[in-house]
């Protein structure tokens, strides 16, 4: 027998090191050439590590959580042959390009092909439930695409036998626990429950925690909420859509709001930067770059519609759904997830009425959108009911002052209520 290294590969944009987010292989179990050993993420990019080779692992070199350097040893493989001496391979990488496209739970978790099976007319058999041996506080094991099929379908993991090498889960497990039905509860009445779930915070989520906690820690935010009449907006954006243009999605809210920050920036400049705290330097861009705040599977990501200045409202739209869908599947390059000079944060119907947005450092504002609820206005003679929406728009306080923060809400509201002024010129 002879033992072989493998080698964390050079991943590319110049990476020196990436995040181990998940193992898929531990001490002791056989693996073929391609199967995966790991995951590991790189800024906003997952990549799955393959084994170049079959072999028993015989040596782990990480922790999930921890960073490893590019060409540091990954995994250590027993390999049949008698040459002893070690070698030192490096597997290629694979989905570098990208974030893997089915993440649901965990960070770039491959999606699991459809399992066709025949259809037999054999009689049910009665299926008793093998014993579940695991020693205290030991994990199941299975691939990603088994825990996602096994969160989808409500499955406790610690309960299914697994009959794969080393008692890997399999999807014939998952299909025999479900063929057995729910297990039977005992007694009646409700019972206490003492269990402790430990989620390591790792990859993505990770980057967004320490996201948040950077802004907030350096940013002293001033927010802004205030209440917009959205009625006539709504008028318009629903004649518009009575009429389909080919290969358009239909007209949200969003593009209008990004029509309307486009004019708004335009007159205060400022809002539409950079700062730079250590420097002490505010980085003011003529370019409007908007990112917009989007949840996926497998946290939130700023997917950013690039020069907004230079696009109608259908090109807006357009470019908003391109991205978000590219967000949603994982395929999302690192170009199309960074570069943004303000942002949007939405959460559409499930919004409150108002929210304190956090603001994507380094930039200095964000717009936050709040349901549309229906209220009483006052029209002067009488309360009418209109459609009306909150912005909620937080500032760094420390380079915009409350006055010019005010000014740019007023500005919003003024163009949101009075959309036909979104697309005249000045």
């Amino acid at each position: 027998m002879g033992e072989r290294s493998v080698r964390l590969p050079d991943i590319g944009e110049g990476i020196a090191e990436a995040e181990l987010v998940e193992w898929h292989v531990k001490v002791g179990d056989l693996v073929r050439e391609d199967d995966l050993l790991a995951t590991v993420m790189t800024d906003k990019a997952s990549v799955e590590i393959p084994s170049p080779l079959a072999g028993e692992i015989s040596w782990v070199g990480a922790q999930i959580g921890e960073a490893v350097a590019i060409g540091s040893t990954l995994v250590k493989l027993k390999v049949a042959g008698d040459d002893a001496t070690e070698l030192e391979d490096e597997a290629p990488a694979k989905n570098v390009a990208a974030p893997t496209a089915a993440t649901k739970a965990e960070t770039a978790a491959p999606s699991a092909p459809a399992r066709v099976r025949p259809v037999t007319n054999e009689p049910p058999r009665p299926a008793t439930a093998p014993e579940v041996r695991r020693a205290p506080g030991e994990k199941p094991t299975a691939s990603p695409a088994i825990r996602l099929r096994a969160r989808e379908a409500g499955i406790d993991l610690r309960q299914v036998h697994g009959t794969g090498p080393a008692g890997r889960i399999t999807h014939d497990d998952i299909d025999a626990f479900l063929s057995r039905g729910p297990v039977p509860r005992h007694g009646r009445g409700m019972s206490p429950k003492t269990a402790v779930t430990d989620v390591k915070v790792v990859g993505l989520r990770r980057r967004i925690a320490e996201k948040m906690a950077l802004s907030k820690s350096r940013i002293p935010h001033i927010t802004i909420i205030e209440e917009v009449n959205v009625s006539p907006l709504e008028e318009l954006r629903a004649t518009l859509n009575k009429k389909p243009v080919p290969e358009q999605p239909k007209l949200t809210l969003l593009p209008f709001l990004m029509r309307a920050m486009v004019k708004a920036l335009t007159e205060q400049p400022a809002l539409n930067a950079l700062y730079d705290d250590e420097a002490g330097i505010v980085h003011q861009h003529a370019g409007i770059h908007i990112g917009i705040a989007t949840q996926t599977p497998s946290g939130l990501v700023v997917p950013v519609v690039k020069h907004a200045e230079a696009r109608d409202l259908r090109d807006c739209s357009l470019e908003l759904n391109r991205l978000a869908q590219r967000a949603r599947e994982g395929t999302a390059t690192r170009e199309e997830l960074t570069g943004s000079t303000i942002t949007i944060t939405s959460l559409g119907a499930l919004g409150g009425l108002a929210t304190t947005p956090v603001i994507n450092h380094p930039e200095v504002a964000i717009v936050g959108v709040n349901k549309i609820a229906i209220r009483p206005l006052w029209d002067g003679a009488q309360f009418v009911p209109c459609k009306v929406m909150n912005l909620s728009s937080s500032f760094d306080h420390r380079v915009i002052d409350g006055w010019d923060a005010a000014i740019f809400v007023q500005r919003l509201k003024e163009l949101l209520e009075n959309p036909a002024t979104i697309f005249v010129d000045p």
